[in-house]
């Protein structure tokens, strides 16, 4: 059947742009700051010790993470230790490598004229941490807008003067604006305000939050490029998304597209709310799109087991089956039409993250190959297609006849496996 020309050219147009986006993917080489030592606790019921900071460090550096965020020394009441002043002075007393480590801390104020660091600011100059994310939100609108930029001004100062070098050269310093979006929509003026004073100082960048997950990937790729287009050309932007709205990980990949330099999350999704795009989710993704980037940095065989022990440690139960990507049910067939495989565009085979196949019966959906290889898994018995196929039949009727079975368990299967012998 010809197709007319006219509508070739514009579906060849169409996809063209899709193309140049995905060639974009692939080549992209983003900062990834991983926050797995630290977010994941924030809203888990059972928090972090000292033990389990240190069992996600082990994981943090056999994955191949670099750059990572190890403490938030902000914290609410700041002035009482948590694990995270435990965590960052067994650092410093065993000599980790913290030249590529940061922390988040809070910005200073002024009292009486002279300029007073917050406490997160000199724990940080304390356990020789040289890169920090200061946080600044810019809503409600401070009553006194010119002392709030004074005080950002005089923080980035302090911590210039005092941060310990890296490799004979400065630390870095990020502003973190939690609310950026909220501002770009709420108070236009106000958030090119902030971007502007943060082009003049000594910083070597600015990140943004979505920090409720509310907005969509255009906003949250707009903001990304709003940022992008007011900054000095050599300071970067970076984002975190939270869960919210479930296009976390679209949001991301928006912003990365519309020139975000990186992305900063935990390895595994588990974070504040109810969880934010992880690192993992994104580097799975970049590897789905062909960036061999991820494969040279990172030992992506073993990235979905350090995920799912990730999850362990931080909520003390198994990653949830449905989760993308990392939930058992990913890659855990149904129907053999939905699996997918290295051969195919844009499928990324669980060999590719250190998972594998494995399968389940569903009574309406599962075909014969499911079915054969669940057998196998559950009852290490061989059956040829004749018999997956009495197997089949039999859920249906059971089901005509108002029976509802969950066949995928052991003692299910294996009796729909002892009637259609029987059959």
């Amino acid at each position: 059947m010809s197709v007319a020309q006219p509508h070739r050219a514009t579906v060849d147009q169409h996809l063209a742009l899709a193309e140049k986006k995905l060639a974009r993917l692939r080549a992209l080489t983003p900062i990834l700051l991983d926050v797995s030592l630290r977010e994941p606790c924030f809203a888990a019921p059972i928090g972090h010790t000292l033990q389990n900071k240190l069992d996600l460090l082990r994981l943090v550096d056999e994955f191949g993470v670099q750059d990572k965020i190890i403490a938030t020394l902000d914290y609410q009441f700041a002035q009482h230790p948590q694990v995270e002043d435990d965590f960052c002075r067994h650092l410093q007393q065993h000599g980790y490598d913290r030249r590529r480590c940061y922390a988040m801390t809070a910005i200073g104020t002024h009292a009486a004229g002279a300029f007073v660091p917050g406490a997160g600011m000199c724990k940080l100059v304390e356990y020789g941490i040289p890169n920090t994310i200061l946080e600044l939100e810019l809503l409600p609108r401070h009553s006194d807008p010119d002392q709030m930029w004074a005080d950002l001004a005089a923080s980035a100062a302090w911590l210039r003067a005092r941060l310990a070098p890296v490799d004979g050269k400065p630390g870095r310093i990020l502003v973190n604006i939690v609310d950026l979006v909220d501002t770009f929509m709420q108070e236009r003026d106000l958030a090119c305000a902030a971007l502007a004073l943060l082009a003049t100082l000594a910083l070597d960048g600015v990140s943004f939050e979505d920090d409720r997950g509310t907005y969509f990937p255009f906003q949250v790729g707009a903001v990304a490029a709003a940022a992008k287009a007011m900054l000095r050309a050599d300071q970067q932007v970076l984002c975190h998304v939270h869960t919210g709205n479930g296009m976390e990980n679209a949001s991301v990949i928006e912003a990365l597209l519309q020139g975000a330099d990186g992305y900063w999350g935990g390895l595994e999704r588990t974070s504040s709310t109810i969880g934010h795009a992880s690192l993992g989710e994104l580097i799975a993704n970049l590897t789905r799109a062909g960036n061999r980037h991820m494969g040279r940095q990172y030992r992506m065989e073993r990235l979905a087991p350090i995920c799912a022990e990730m999850h362990e440690i931080n909520t003390g139960a198994p990653v949830p089956d449905n989760w993308p990507i990392f939930g058992a049910s990913a890659y855990r067939s149904v129907l053999s039409d939905f699996d997918q495989c290295s051969e195919r565009a844009m499928d990324l085979a669980p060999e590719a993250i250190g998972a594998r196949y494995l399968h389940r019966v569903a009574p309406v959906g599962s075909d014969i190959p499911v079915l054969q290889a669940r057998v196998w898994e559950a009852l290490q018995i061989t059956i040829d297609a004749d018999m997956a196929r009495k197997m089949i039949l039999l859920m249906r009727a059971d089901l005509r006849e108002n029976r509802r079975i969950v066949y995928d368990e052991v003692p299910q299967l294996r009796e729909l496996h002892r009637r259609a012998s029987a059959a």
